[in-house]
């Protein structure tokens, strides 16, 4: 990967590559799950403290029968081991319980047959179709090159029968390294039925091993995250350029237009619609709420009946309690917007508990931070701020309460009247713009 990070710490729909790989594994109920690490080890260990993983250091690549080797003390107990890889993130568990299901044997084998096998063991039959062994790439023959029916390298083994076997590997290979699928051979030479299963698509046991295939796995999940959505009754209007990077919860006639990005944990009601080139961070957007295009929100919550943009900004911490409009160029941050109020130009509000029926002027902007701490701003119901004011925190606004437009109010203003804050206009006689010298 030419990187710093681990590989499987590198992200698929924003997630690491072995957090797609424990999801499955857990969905598999399995009696325990053990990790074999090596490069950068401690760094993936720290980005997942889940009590339910035991960890193995691999101190030495040797490959992966010395992995598995390395695991072997925390298998005790065991019947048998389902081997699965941190860069291999889409296999589903559905593939793995039929394989599973299916394997009555000592020993599973998945295969996928591909157009282009290179770079990957080759699965060896007899005439009758009979797994004899498994050849890695650089240890084939021309011939052997030839097949198309690839290993993907997950297996599964009886443990008893896995711990003899890998005492019997040896590193007289190509790579010098203790190989996995050695195993097989000396399963077939000691009569042991082998049984072969596919997954449901090939793609499922696709490795990553570098930015590229992570490009084209981060467009085939995707692919199938916007395919479940449309099975749910969602609306994609071009499911190609949608990205879902967490999950998304969502009610009935929700539609999402192109470029739309969701991140963390995602809730939309019923009759949301979200524009285009919006994203959408740890959310929950009420029933009919419109969200136009180019809006950022994240960890707020949007009430029913609200109308966003374009161009508008949630930052953490906003509540709109419903029917609110928050228009072009608004950013609004640790607020709650009452019902109906109307914030809908050039204006910023931050830390503000405001009532039902305000109306903000163009450019108004609550100030909130004073160099060293944040202020809060009240604003009651039905108020109307002129444009351009400044509304310096802590201050009130009364209920029913008028500021004038340009005013800068720094004590609170009382209900039911009209607050100025603003220099008497003046036309000074004689005065001149100043000019460059030529």
């Amino acid at each position: 990967m030419k990187s710093r990070l681990p590989k499987v710490l590198h992200p698929l729909a924003g997630r690491p590559l072995l957090a797609h790989v424990l999801d499955t594994a857990r969905a598999l109920s399995p009696e325990r799950i053990v990790i074999v690490y090596g490069h950068g080890g401690e760094q993936v260990r720290s980005s997942f403290e889940d009590a339910d993983l035991r960890w193995v250091e691999q101190r030495e690549q040797l490959g992966t029968g010395h992995a598995v080797q390395q695991a072997l003390p925390k298998l005790e107990g065991l019947d048998h081991v389902l081997v699965l890889y941190g860069d291999v993130p889409l296999i589903r568990a559905g593939s793995l319980r039929h394989f599973i299901d299916t394997t009555e044997s000592a020993l599973g084998l998945m295969t996928v047959t591909l157009d282009d096998p290179s770079g990957y063991g080759r699965i060896v039959r007899d005439e009758a179709g009979n797994v004899l062994r498994i050849v890695e790439e650089k240890d084939a023959s021309d011939a052997e090159k030839a097949i198309a029916e690839i290993n993907t390298g997950i297996m599964l083994l009886g443990v008893e029968r896995l711990r003899a076997w890998l005492q019997q590997l040896s590193l007289e290979n190509a790579q010098g390294e203790y190989y996995l699928t050695d195993v097989i051979a000396m399963a077939v030479h000691e009569g042991v039925a082998i049984h072969v299963a596919q997954p449901t698509d090939p793609v499922e046991a696709q490795g990553i091993n570098d930015r590229q295939q992570l490009a084209w796995l981060e467009r085939v999940l995707q692919r199938w995250q916007a395919e479940e959505l449309m099975e749910r009754g969602v609306t994609l209007l071009d499911p190609e350029r949608f990205d879902l990077r967490g999950s998304l919860t969502t009610g009935t006639d929700v539609t999402l237009d192109v470029n739309v990005l969701i991140e963390g944990e995602v809730i939309l009601g019923d009759n949301v619609r979200v524009g285009a080139n919006s994203v959408l961070r740890n959310v929950k957007i009420d029933d009919d709420v419109i969200i136009l295009e180019n809006c950022v929100i994240e960890e707020s919550h949007v009430g029913p009946g609200s109308r966003l943009g374009p161009f508008s900004r949630l930052r953490p911490g906003t509540r709109l309690i419903g029917a609110a409009h928050v228009g072009n160029f608004v950013e609004i941050k640790n607020s709650t917007i009452g019902q109906g109020s109307k914030v809908n130009h050039l204006s910023y509000i931050g830390d503000t508990r405001m009532g039902a029926g305000v109306n903000i002027g163009a450019g108004t902007i609550t100030c909130n931070y004073d160099g060293a701490y944040k202020h809060q701003t009240l604003i009651g119901d039905d108020a109307f701020i002129g444009s351009n004011a400044a509304l310096v925190a802590p201050v009130s606004i009364g209920d029913g309460a008028t500021i004038g437009a340009g005013s800068v109010i720094a004590k609170d203003a009382p209900e039911q009247k009209l607050t100025l804050a603003r220099p008497r206009q003046v036309t000074v006689e004689g005065w001149q713009r100043p000019r460059k010298e030529s």
